[in-house]
């Protein structure tokens, strides 16, 4: 298949006019191409989405632990122009997780064409901090173990990504030089100080999970984790949904970080896409009702998105974040964080045909996966 006339974005993240040619999945050269193909005048091409921090949508979650569920966050994130995903579970029991874990490889190996792909699996917790455990269910916190570790990263056939702790909550320098070798370890849930903050980071802690949410803040006194985090030079991830964080701190966040290092998440839970209801989350019931922009717990604790990492695109765009910065932040970034920047991220020849096609307002017409339609 070819792409005519197609004004994309380019491995820099520049606008480039040529033709595009898929074949068996991949993009197969970029150029000026010989032949006929889809007329793609007046339409923009981008890199898909990559969300690496997402519970579920669509009444599915991740840690239902059933092919089912995939299904419905799989094509939900599809038509939204998220090409591939990290299944993120919560604060549960470890047998659960291995439970879950195993279910989600499985389900990876045999994804259904034309739906967003499972880049790997994160796990927010359970090695979390009680006290800012958030919607997290205080009943599985524990510490964090070798052991624990290893048969989490077993579970998932080597799939786990991510895996989110608080480094003041256990003994956790040898836990983190030995699960860093293996995935990305994301300092948050955590009360950790600055001192603490940077000695985890020194030990092999190279990501943050939801930058400002359930951590430390920065002040003028005690950088917390949010100030050594800036930093230090490691990937943070944002939910931009205006809600989590307000867009005058987005803004001098981006300042902060620059281009390559903000990943983007929509945290999402199984409600995203259904309007108003009663959800499920981690064994804890959350609300979506009318003037709400997240799901709460009951006593009004914010419990998780309901947004999606286009919209939280088109979300930076009005703050004002710069078009380079903003997709860069939803494509490449977060594929590096996860190591997977060789297969996806970007428009490039010999990278997976996962494309977005727009019309000038960035409305979403068609999204490719693996050069299938969704």
């Amino acid at each position: 298949m070819i792409l005519k006339n197609c004004t994309f974005i380019n491995e820099e993240f520049e606008k480039e006019f040529g033709d595009i040619k898929i074949e068996n999945g991949k993009i197969a050269e970029i150029g000026i191409i010989d032949g006929e193909g889809k007329d793609m005048n007046g339409k923009i091409i981008m890199p898909g989405f990559i969300d690496i921090h997402i519970h579920g949508g669509d009444g599915g979650d991740s840690s239902d632990g059933t092919p089912e569920a995939l299904d419905k966050i799989s094509a939900y994130l599809a038509k939204r122009g998220v090409t591939s995903f990290c299944p993120t579970t919560m604060t549960l029991p470890i047998d659960r997780l291995c439970n879950i874990a195993g279910v989600i490889s499985d389900y990876a190996k045999n994804g259904k064409a034309g739906r967003s792909k499972i880049a790997g699996i994160n796990f927010e917790g359970p090695f979390i901090a009680m006290s800012k455990k958030g919607a997290q269910n205080g009943d599985y916190v524990i510490p964090g173990t070798v052991d624990d570790f290893n048969r989490l990263y077993d579970a998932s056939k080597g799939l786990m990504k991510l895996i989110t702790i608080a480094p003041e909550a256990f003994d956790s320098k040898k836990f983190i030089e030995h699960a860093s070798k293996k995935a990305t370890v994301s300092i948050g849930h955590t009360a950790a100080n600055a001192e603490e903050s940077a000695e985890a980071i020194k030990s092999g802690v190279n990501h943050a999970t939801h930058l400002f949410n359930a951590m430390t803040p920065m002040t003028h006194r005690e950088a917390g984790v949010v100030g050594v985090a800036f930093d230090s030079g490691i990937t943070c991830e944002l939910i931009c949904d205006g809600a989590h964080i307000c867009p005058t701190v987005l803004r001098n966040t981006f300042k902060i970080l620059g281009e390559d290092r903000a990943c983007v998440i929509s945290d999402s839970m199984r409600g995203a896409g259904l309007g108003n209801g009663e959800f499920e989350l981690g064994g804890q019931m959350t609300y979506v009702k009318d003037g709400y922009t997240v799901a709460r717990l009951s006593d009004g604790t914010i419990a998780a998105s309901i947004t999606n990492v286009f919209d939280e695109f088109k979300n930076l765009l009005n703050f004002g974040i710069d078009f380079k910065t903003a997709i860069k932040s939803c494509t490449i970034n977060p594929a590096r964080a996860i190591g997977e920047d060789k297969k996806i991220g970007s428009i490039s020849v010999g990278k997976c045909a996962d494309l977005i096609v727009t019309d000038e307002n960035f409305n979403i017409e068609e999204v490719y996966i693996n050069g299938t339609l969704a």
